[in-house]
């Protein structure tokens, strides 16, 4: 394939998130396409330039999301980290943890993007529908609200399972979460510690999701796209066998166009903005996209292990503050942590404090990940009908009419 092929192939996975369909604008005559091609025209120069300079294409969205502003080898692990990734199991912890600070600086600053806020992509969505109503001289406008129920933001907590600790330590997490009256979707990986298939089906019957997290997690699973696409096949069978909708990949190595091969309704994959992971980058997105045949759920909030150990936060501080930029626009606060590093007293309290805080606010929508997932979906997909001189929203339930300004 081409390079020009598998770009043309690749704008094809995110071409479902149009302007339109993230807006759901309720207007008559309806916003044309042409109407919303040159709005985003119009607010393109606020994207990073490698995701705004074909504003002409129609693709300036696809290319944000897709990360184009890291280059053609984004999603490619380099000659050096292949070798880490075969001797870290050789490796002392402490060891893995020196290297990550002594990266972290090089790191930030090679870093394109804000973090832990990059506001363009948010501006941007807004810049191009504020440009339609200014141009069909509308001070205010209506959409179909982001969140059900006229909710502000959404609100949820994921979990990867590292090792057979971390999955020990599971239900008192969970049974902190459930005290508090939230829930969570747990990933396990199928490959590299005993899952204890009766421990998966009393998470789901307590109103908890369970999900597949890599295979072995060994960093191995995106060396070639014959190694994934072999990998996957496994992957598939563990999905199907526990009754999960959802993956992450291990490290948050991704591959859009391979990861097309797993049997999910959504991803955890990708992120808004991080220039701590082994493949740094970022979506820019505050809201779930369409990735082909899956709807990606970004993590907005910055991973546990990041805060706590690479940083060094001993309060949950940062994550309140980007919870406040996410409730402001209308977002996903999304969240990764891991019960192998809250086992820890001092992390878990940390975790506490955050859910404590949260709980404390009346206007989220705290859902687990597949009903994110599904919901964004449909919503994506809805055209309300003009019925008797009002909208219809009856064949999408819990929507409501959001205003928004020029």
């Amino acid at each position: 394939m081409s390079v020009r092929d598998s770009t043309g192939a690749l704008q094809r996975l995110y071409a479902a998130n149009t302007p339109d369909a993230f807006w759901r604008v309720l207007t008559q005559p309806p916003v044309s396409s042409a109407e919303w091609a040159d709005a985003v025209r119009a607010a393109s120069s606020i994207l990073p330039l490698a995701a705004g300079e074909d504003a002409g294409t129609g693709d300036v969205v696809a290319t944000a999301l897709s990360e184009a502003l890291f280059g053609p080898s984004r999603w490619s692990l380099g000659k050096a980290k292949r070798l880490y990734y075969q001797v870290k199991p050789f490796l002392p912890r402490s060891l893995s943890i020196l290297l990550r600070h002594r990266y972290r600086r090089r790191q930030e600053m090679r870093f394109p993007l804000g973090w832990p806020i990059e506001d363009r992509y948010v501006r941007f969505q807004f810049a191009c529908v504020a440009h339609i109503l200014r141009q069909r001289k509308i001070d205010c406008g209506i959409h179909v609200n982001f969140w059900p129920d006229g909710q502000r933001f959404a609100f949820v907590l994921t979990h990867d399972v590292e090792d057979a600790a971390g999955a020990a330590f599971v239900p008192r997490l969970a049974e902190l979460e459930e005290r508090l009256g939230f829930r969570s979707s747990f990933n396990f990986v199928p490959e590299r510690y005993p899952v204890d298939l009766a421990l998966l089906s009393a998470l789901r019957q307590r109103g908890f999701e369970v999900g597949v997290h890599g295979l072995r997690h060994d960093g191995r699973l995106f060396f070639s796209q014959r190694a994934f696409a072999r990998r996957a096949e496994k992957i598939n069978q563990h999905l199907h066998t526990w009754e999960a909708a959802g993956f992450r990949a291990p490290y948050t190595h991704r591959n859009p166009e391979w990861m097309q091969a797993l049997d999910i309704e959504y991803d955890l994959s990708f992120f808004d903005t991080d220039p701590y992971e082994p493949m740094p980058g970022g979506a820019m997105s505050i809201w779930p996209f369409l990735l082909g045949s899956f709807v990606e759920l970004p993590y907005t909030l910055v991973q546990d292990h990041t805060l706590m150990v690479i940083l060094g936060a001993r309060a949950p501080g940062a994550w309140l503050n980007k919870v406040d930029f996410v409730e402001r626009w209308r977002g996903m606060a999304l969240v990764n942590a891991h019960p192998d590093y809250l086992r820890e007293p001092q992390r878990l309290a940390i975790y506490e404090a955050f859910l404590h805080a949260i709980k404390e606010k009346d206007n989220y929508w705290h859902a687990l990940p597949r009903e994110v997932g599904r919901w964004w979906r449909r919503r994506a997909q809805f055209t309300p009908q003009w019925r008797d001189g009002q909208w219809d929203l009856s064949a999408l339930p819990s929507a409501t009419l959001a205003r928004i300004s020029a």
